[in-house]
């Protein structure tokens, strides 16, 4: 099984084993035009260090048991536990935290229902500490699902613990957690543990099978780059009287900085992170503006613009917006000195001629199970089984880093670079985290260029 580091320029002291590149050659899929000849590719990194998974089955391996407990019930917490379900055979929840005893009980009658997993009520547990009792309740593996101001905590009490980890994205929300991720990350690996994040495209094959011909060269030096989020309004929890002003802004955490990061974090992070994948770099600066128009609760923007300058002199223009009644647009764009890829599936060459474009019919006839956010827990279960560390979180921090600095720029107004993000002492998690009412006057909507 060949070992796959996070980039050719080394950025990171960990390497990163995801698996072997699989057995679809570089060129395999390639359209010819003109006369029929390929020209000859210099591949960007070789293929030994491609960044991808081994290749993805309908579901993973057999293989001894394997228990999961899922801390976080709430919507993506109880879709978390169903893909790891859907993902292998033998493996079950079988231990439930949330903070909530509602969203709890959500979550344990809809395993239930629909997946006919049982869980007693001494595998199940609320509160703030609930995530140490899953941890310890004879799990094998936990699913971190939480709002994402609570993952590095939750990841490195189940590393301390020994546990193979499943976390979802992002991975922090400030800087200083991003580090604690790095560093717990490095941990799980020189323990021999496994250690999968949800920045599903990184096991969607539509995805991996266009990462492999731009790295094979089929672009050219990439140059420059547009990733968008447009989406409409996010979801909202009005507050309800039984409420404190702590427990309604955590069931309403999608509308708040210090719980999700803002929804650049929290959700265009997926665009994000297919350039730091597909480019193997880093940003050296952000430049960035943001604003607050229609938000009906909560401090956050509800649109950022920012030009992310990478190295090489690589700019990416990434846009990311959740208001209604505006045009929708989720997709990346490429561009390399000989052609351009796109989330479409499509490698057009300089002048628009289509040089690659990923089969789907074909996916859907040799596959059945094409839901990348199944396929994730298949890469999980199958490293475990066959006992190959590895951890993703290191790269999905160092992508989290990468919208930290775009909403820090945002919000202040000035350029922010690498080295200042990686060096802040921000921490957006409250010294005394109960469930109280607070000086909602302290969760003001950031002015940018104003002290």
């Amino acid at each position: 099984m060949n070992k796959n580091v996070l980039n050719r320029r080394d950025f990171l002291s960990s390497a990163m084993m995801t698996g072997a590149a699989g057995t679809l050659s570089a060129g395999s899929l390639l359209t010819s035009c003109g006369n029929g000849k390929k020209a000859a590719l210099t591949p960007l990194i070789p293929e030994s260090e491609w960044n991808i998974p081994a290749f993805l089955p309908d579901k993973a391996k057999d293989g001894t048991p394997l228990k999961a407990g899922l801390i976080g019930c709430g919507r993506r917490g109880t879709g978390v536990a169903m893909d790891f379900l859907n993902a292998a055979p033998n493996v079950s929840i079988a231990a439930l935290g949330d903070l909530f005893q509602d969203r709890l009980d959500s979550a344990r009658k809809e395993l239930l229902e629909k997946c006919r997993q049982e869980i007693p009520d001494e595998k199940c547990f609320t509160g703030f500490d609930s995530y140490e009792k899953v941890i310890n309740a004879g799990v094998d593996i936990v699913l971190l699902a939480t709002p994402p101001i609570f993952r590095p905590v939750h990841f490195k009490a189940a590393v301390t613990a020994g546990k193979h980890a499943f976390l979802e994205k992002p991975v922090a929300v400030d800087p200083v957690g991003a580090r604690s991720v790095i560093a717990t990350s490095r941990e799980a690996l020189s323990t021999g543990l496994v250690v999968i994040t949800g920045t599903q495209r990184r096991h969607q094959r539509n995805y991996i099978e266009g990462y492999k011909q731009v790295q094979s060269g089929l672009i050219g030096d990439i140059q420059a780059a547009n990733i968008y989020w447009n989406t409409g309004k996010h979801w909202l929890r009005k507050k309800e009287k039984k409420w404190t002003d702590i427990e309604w802004m955590i069931r309403d955490w999608g509308n708040w900085t210090w719980l999700s990061g803002d929804h650049i974090v929290e959700q265009h992070i997926h665009n994000i992170d297919v350039i730091n994948w597909f480019t193997g770099r880093k940003p050296v600066k952000a430049t960035g503006f943001g604003a607050h128009h229609r938000r009906a609760t909560g401090d956050q923007y509800d649109m950022f613009a920012v030009d992310y300058l990478y190295e090489d002199d690589i700019h990416v223009n990434s846009l990311c917006r959740q208001i209604d009644g505006c045009s929708n647009r989720i997709s990346e764009f490429i561009l390399g000195t000989k052609g351009s890829w796109s989330s479409a599936g499509t490698i057009k060459d300089l002048n628009g001629n289509i040089l690659w474009k990923y089969d789907a019919e074909k996916e859907k006839n040799d596959f059945s199970q094409t839901n990348a956010f199944v396929l994730e827990h298949v890469n999980l279960v199958n490293h475990i089984r066959n006992n190959a560390p590895v951890s993703q979180a290191e790269a999905t921090a160092i992508s989290t880093l990468t919208a930290i600095m775009g909403r820090m720029s945002a919000y202040t107004g000035a350029d922010v670079t690498w080295e200042q993000a990686m060096q802040s002492d921000l921490t957006l998690l409250p010294p005394d985290l109960t469930l109280k009412n607070v000086d909602m006057k302290y969760y003001a909507i950031p002015v940018p260029g104003k002290e």
